[in-house]
């Protein structure tokens, strides 16, 4: 059961001015926890009836007061009853974040800027730059010429790209000035994404910045999580969202996940290549990640001897923190020997890409991550190249390969559990990809007669 907020007019005693006046407060009390509202009043103690919690009548302008105060008192009260009844269950705090930003004008730029740079703040390094990247797509759009022909267009966007990822190159990138400078060039208001808003931008997504289907649903989904955040924060109304129903539905388009065949597999296991390179490593991080039923590249790379027990693998996810436990397969034995000689204590990582990185610097552990991941999705190239692979060999192939290889043997609880998927929808849409078999006895059946 939802504890009910208690919302009270109070004389704050601890702020006397220099008049002698005291400021009108709203009190927010919930789970014995109170924050304050400052309405912007003041008046003298002898003139605040503590027992009616208004002004008394030997104020000048007490009925006015009164009437302003009821207000601010109404619409704090309204937040913290529509909370009870949809069990949002807000916090004091939260009420009064709610109600302070339904009283203040904040644009689409300015909530987006501000929760990129709270994740930054909380190290979740890997949400900054792509989400950025989408608010400056959005500032082209509003800010395109439609006089100027498609390729003028088009080249200005590209300079101006290219501008920024010189500017990040040359000096360490400062997100702040960049989260500042959006917040402040764009006066984007909620009101003003609806459905005819957004149906022109994926048109610009599509004829300017050359985004296919997938890249234009991921801005799409950025949009929805801001609109979605500024509703909760009670800067908009619900009843304005432009998602959903009759209006613009968000469809994750599957596209073809292929992945390697056994034989495929196979050739890159036995690749003859030249020990303790980097091309190497490489090799034995992907077949890693792939013995592992797929685990992300990016977490191999940041695996430690201490993940390591009993035989067992243990660890968490970055992408969504879930915890991990798996048998090690012999053939990852095999890998894990390799590095065995490298080995100083159970807090090294494993692989060499990281060996450098500092464990307690969170930045600086994302960004070799980062950089590591590039270095191998380009050995993979030259890997392929020497495999005759001609198939995209990446860092993600290895959970693709999986899947293709595991097909329809392996019952769908059992593969949700080693994809470390939520839903088992999610599982079975993923797996389908993969499992071909009655599609082509049913066309063979047609064909073959």
């Amino acid at each position: 059961m939802i504890n009910m907020a208690t919302v009270k007019l109070v004389l704050w005693k601890h702020n006397e001015r220099k008049d002698g006046k005291f400021p009108i407060a709203v009190r927010i009390t919930k789970d014995r926890k109170s924050r304050y509202v400052f309405t912007g009043k003041y008046v003298f103690e002898k003139e605040w009836d503590a027992q009616s919690d208004k002004v008394k009548k030997s104020h000048e302008n007490s009925v006015r007061l009164n009437a302003f105060l009821r207000k601010k008192l109404s619409e704090i009260e309204t937040i913290s009853d529509k909370s009870e009844i949809i069990e949002e269950n807000l916090s004091s705090d939260q009420i009064k974040r709610k109600f302070k930003r339904q009283n203040t004008k904040v644009s689409f730029f300015q909530l987006a800027c501000e929760r990129i740079r709270n994740k930054n703040l909380e190290g979740i390094y890997s949400v900054g730059q792509p989400e950025l990247s989408i608010l400056y797509n959005i500032h082209e759009f509003l800010n395109f010429n439609a006089t100027l022909s498609k390729e003028k267009v088009i080249e200005g966007i590209d300079a101006r790209r290219k501008a920024r990822i010189s500017k990040a190159r040359s000096g360490p990138q400062n997100l702040h000035d960049d989260l500042t400078t959006l917040a402040n060039k764009s006066s984007l208001n909620f009101e003003d994404i609806d459905t005819a808003f957004i149906n022109r931008f994926k048109s610009f997504c599509s004829a300017f910045l050359g985004h296919k289907t997938r890249t234009i649903t991921n801005q799409l989904m950025f949009i929805r999580t801001i609109y979605n955040l500024a509703i909760k924060e009670g800067i908009t109304d619900a009843k304005k969202y432009p998602f959903g129903g009759e209006k613009e539905i968000i469809r994750i388009p599957s596209g073809n996940k292929i992945g390697l065949t056994t034989e495929e597999i196979k050739r890159i296991e036995t690749l003859k290549l030249e020990e303790n390179t980097s091309i190497w490593h490489t090799r034995n991080i992907w077949l890693f990640a792939y013995y592992f039923a797929g685990v992300r590249v990016s977490d191999v790379v940041s695996l430690k001897w201490a993940d390591f027990l009993d035989g067992r693998l243990y660890y968490q996810m970055n992408k969504n923190e879930k915890p991990v436990s798996l048998k090690i397969p012999e053939q990852a034995h095999k890998i894990l020997a390799l590095y065995m000689p490298e080995k100083s204590s159970t807090d090294d990582y494993i692989f060499p890409f990281m060996k450098k990185a500092n464990p307690q610097d969170k930045k600086d552990v994302f960004t070799k991550i980062r950089n590591a991941t590039k270095l191998l999705n380009k050995h993979l190239k030259k890997i392929a190249d020497k495999c005759k692979i001609e198939k995209n060999l990446s860092n993600h192939i290895a959970r693709h390969s999986f899947g293709n290889i595991a097909g329809d043997r392996i019952h769908p609880l059992m593969l949700q559990k080693l994809y470390r998927h939520s839903d088992l929808k999610t599982t079975l849409n993923y797996q389908a990809n993969f499992i071909h078999k009655e599609a082509d006895e049913a066309l063979e059946k047609v064909l073959g007669e």
